[in-house]
């Protein structure tokens, strides 16, 4: 386990390389965000984190559980989903968009593609005025 890594994995390059070819700039991992997300669009206060299904407990084909050592994995995906669910909590009460990009998603990579451009087109990059 400890090959996995925890950024620059091949779904979030895969992610990446599409945003990038979309035309999108952005920077990646923001430490002082909740959640350090995997990509970060500052001026649309818009971020996306690329998770792997088994990880994150994604109710997908490679998110079914384990059976060996059942107990140990059950605890340790549901701590990773409280914790995801924490950071994305603290995410909107500063005032950032979220959106969530499963490793299973790119398989269709069309989908993906628009999924991602309505998320960013939906996110303004003005500056919002109450009045």
């Amino acid at each position: 386990m400890r090959r996995i890594r925890r950024q620059n994995t091949a779904p979030e390059l895969a992610v990446r390389r599409m945003l990038h070819r979309m035309g999108y700039r952005f920077r990646l991992h923001a430490k002082e965000l909740p959640g350090s997300p995997d990509v970060v669009f500052r001026p649309r206060k818009a971020v996306i984190f690329v998770h792997g299904c088994f990880w994150h407990g994604h109710h997908c084909r490679w998110g079914r559980p384990v059976r060996a050592n059942a107990e140990y994995w059950a605890a340790k995906i549901d701590r990773n989903q409280r914790r995801d669910a924490d950071s994305m909590a603290a995410l909107y009460a500063k005032g950032w968009q979220a959106l969530i990009v499963w490793e299973c998603e790119l398989k269709n990579a069309d989908t993906l593609s628009c999924k991602l451009q309505n998320f960013l087109e939906s996110v303004s990059t003005e500056p919002k005025i109450d009045g």
